[in-house]
């Protein structure tokens, strides 16, 4: 149990997908505006994490990896398919994104027409990529981690948007400088926030 906290932990402020990463930037810049499209977009970007990482570590565990396939036949030992790793995880995620859009077109009509075009392009986001080829990378020893990391990634990336949807509302107030308004102050703002997650990575887990 302590494994899958620290795991958790770890996804959410010492290896943030926004502020270690730089990740899903396009997306964390664009719809940011306000609380409620952030919110939205957010709640969207956990799912997807949460659903699409898992599916593709049994993916890679019993298809992609060199030897996957000896579980059909011991002749398909030497097997390895790895090179699709990239085309499948899209293709997961692009089914993932597209069940999101519908569900959100058809209970909330408004979320949907605020986010507009950002939330089928969570499909190309590549925070949403990045989860997967992460986990394949760390080489997880079953399906419990691989949800416990996509979900705490999620969850880190929809505190990092939260944070500055809510930080842009109130400096939208405040006396900015010309020449820094808009994106200017929200690449310094996210550069500032950025610094202070990396304090997390004193933490000892």
């Amino acid at each position: 149990m302590q494994e899958y906290l620290n795991l958790f932990v770890r996804s959410i402020f010492i290896e943030n997908m926004i502020f270690a990463y730089f990740l899903g930037m396009c997306s964390y810049l664009a719809v940011s505006k306000n609380v409620k499209t952030a919110v939205g977009l957010g709640a969207a970007v956990i799912f997807v994490l949460t659903v699409t990482v898992p599916i593709n570590f049994w993916m890679d565990q019993y298809l992609l990896r060199p030897g996957a396939l000896q579980w059909i036949d011991p002749a398909y030992a030497d097997v390895d398919l790895s090179f699709l790793s990239f085309i499948m995880f899209i293709a997961v995620i692009a089914s993932m994104v597209q069940l999101v859009e519908m569900i959100v077109e058809k209970f909330a009509p408004a979320l949907y027409g605020a986010l507009g075009i950002f939330l089928p392009l969570i499909a190309v986001n590549c925070a949403i990529l990045g989860g997967s080829l992460f986990m394949q990378q760390k080489n997880f020893d079953n399906v419990g981690e691989a949800i416990t990391y996509g979900f705490g990634s999620g969850i880190g990336w929809f505190l990092a948007i939260l944070a500055i949807a809510a930080i842009r509302e109130k400096i939208a107030y405040s006396n900015v400088p010309a020449p820094l308004k808009g994106l200017g102050i929200t690449f310094i703002i996210t550069g500032l926030m950025a610094i202070g997650f990396m304090s997390f990575m004193g933490i000892k887990l």
